[in-house]
């Protein structure tokens, strides 16, 4: 049943940059979830063998779930099991994006759960009106995250990530460490013309120019486009 979490990891050289974030997310969103402690290690060898052979960058998923948990009784004892799963992984820089923004709010916006389904909704939708994907907002119009990826701005000066209920992730974090002139702030769709470029993170996409978010356009191309991916690039990848 629809009731579980995951993470997804980027492998390129058999390692895998903030593996030790993604572990910690898994054994925090098992507690949240199924009030169970993940064993850590377990989760690592499972990785090794779904990984074992293989070559080249591809994106690893790792899946915490009860398949005996009933429908008519979520609060039973919980014994997760781990699925891992791999799929190919696109070239980096990938394509810009132009995102429509949806007055949504995940649930439990903080796990990174298996409940997709009004994101997905959302995404198909904005797709269907001939936009690549989707930025969530809440009824006042601010901006919180994208369907499966944080969002960024620069103002000029500063990269701002929104300071809203968001599943913050292991990307975002990570280059929220390395990069300096960096801020949480509120960003109201309001305030997006005074933006000179925004972009989109996960560990699939890496950073991901935006180039327009309903009618308000920004730049393909910018310096701290180019700047966040060697920083995050120069970040040193962990051993599996």
């Amino acid at each position: 049943m629809n009731y579980g979490h995951f993470t997804s990891m980027r492998m390129e050289g058999r390692r895998i940059r903030g593996f030790s974030h993604h572990l910690e997310r898994l054994v925090r969103d098992c507690r949240v979830l199924f009030g169970h402690e993940l064993d850590r290690r377990l989760v690592r060898e499972y990785v090794r063998k779904a990984t074992a052979g293989r070559d080249g960058a591809f994106v690893v998923r790792v899946t915490i779930y009860d398949p005996d948990l009933e429908l008519g009784h979520p609060g039973a004892r919980a014994k997760p099991k781990v699925l891992v799963a791999t799929r190919p992984s696109g070239a980096w820089p990938m394509a810009p994006i132009r995102v429509r923004s949806v007055p949504y709010v995940r649930e439990q916006p903080e796990q990174k759960h298996l409940g997709l389904f009004g994101t997905l909704w959302h995404r198909r939708n904005a797709q269907l009106d001939g936009f690549d994907d989707c930025v969530f907002t809440d009824l006042n119009r601010y901006v919180s995250e994208g369907a499966t990826w944080n969002i960024g701005f620069f103002d000029g000066e500063q990269v701002i990530w929104p300071d809203a209920e968001v599943l913050r992730g292991v990307t975002m974090r990570l280059l929220h460490q390395v990069h300096d002139a960096t801020s949480l702030g509120p960003v109201n769709l309001s305030d997006l013309p005074r933006m000179e470029a925004a972009f989109a993170t996960n560990t699939a996409i890496g950073v991901r120019a935006i180039t327009s978010i309903d009618d308000v356009e920004f730049p393909d191309a910018h310096p701290i486009l180019d700047t966040l991916r060697k920083e995050y690039e120069e970040i040193p990848a962990e051993t599996v």
